[in-house]
């Protein structure tokens, strides 16, 4: 079945597809799609497999796998979320789960901590709490240092030679969303539109990039909202910076569009969602550098 779990050593931490010859000036990353769980992590945790893996975005990686072929490179992580979050600050902790007082540079006041979903996330995406006893700093740390920072590493990596090769970068960071807010979220028990598209509130990305996505999804008949419930992640907040010439726009996918979400396997609608995506890279790749100007 699909949703049964890869319990797997985790060799490498992601996996960067790249074209023959980079065309677009665009980067695209999947942080949340990694469904190979160790198998002492498993074992630790108090939760059943499909529970676990209601924290990834399931597939995401799939529905913008084209990005290659168009001209742009695709990096998606391998390591599950529910492991390690690349998408929050490198130590967003929470101290309740630690059996070990945390170093002084450890953020435990952030939003994301208080949620338990900081980067050793305490719960799952439900709320459930995931492990069965206290973990160590050690622990964490060697996580942050095996998969974390490479992941970064990599995709910095990227955006670097993105700018270089055409004089600015988009990175587009890919997500999904379950089709109705949970008790973590912020819009607890409402159904949700088809994307949604955030910039940080017009901080992250020039307004073209913005508005050059809506136009492309509504133009494909999808129900486009900008900024809630989510306005943008770490990745987008931290790479984002339109006046360094690096723009970021985060996109979330209501996953009822390719997924069944209680049994996590793939709908029949999943190749046609990825098509119109293919419409999304081209138009993004085809905005005129003028537009983005800071």
């Amino acid at each position: 079945m699909e949703s049964e779990i890869q319990c797997a050593e985790i060799e490498v931490p992601h996996h960067i597809a790249l074209p023959e010859r980079q065309t677009m000036p665009l980067v695209f990353a999947s942080p949340h799609s990694g469904n190979r769980y160790p198998e002492d992590f498993v074992a630790a945790s108090q939760l059943d497999r499909l529970t676990l893996r209601r924290s990834e975005d399931c597939f995401v990686d799939e529905l913008f796998a084209d990005a290659p072929a168009f001209g742009a490179p695709l990096i998606r992580a391998l390591f599950p979320r529910a492991y390690v979050d690349p998408n929050r600050e490198p130590f967003e902790l929470d101290p309740s789960m630690f059996e070990d007082a945390l170093p002084a540079y450890v953020n435990t006041r952030s939003p994301r901590v208080a949620s338990g979903l900081g980067t050793i996330a305490r719960v799952v995406a439900s709320g459930a709490e995931i492990y069965r006893s206290k973990l160590s700093f050690a622990e964490a740390l060697e996580r942050i240092r095996q998969y974390y920072w490479p992941y970064h590493h990599a995709l910095r990596n990227l955006i670097e030679a993105t700018k270089q090769r055409f004089g600015y970068c988009i990175l587009v960071d890919c997500h999904s969303m379950p089709s109705v807010g949970g008790p973590m979220d912020r819009d607890p028990g409402l159904a949700r539109v088809d994307f949604v598209l955030g910039d940080c509130h017009g901080t992250a990305c020039a307004p073209a990039v913005m508005e050059t996505a809506v136009r492309a999804l509504e133009q494909a008949d999808y129900n486009v909202t900008r900024n809630t419930p989510y306005s943008g992640g770490f990745v987008t907040r931290h790479y984002g910076r339109p006046a360094e010439r690096v723009h970021a726009l985060q996109i979330e996918i209501n996953r009822t569009l390719y997924m069944n979400e209680d049994e996590i396997r793939r709908g029949t609608d999943l190749p046609q969602l990825r098509q119109r995506i293919g419409g999304l890279i081209h138009a993004l790749g085809a905005i005129d550098e003028a537009r983005l100007a800071a």
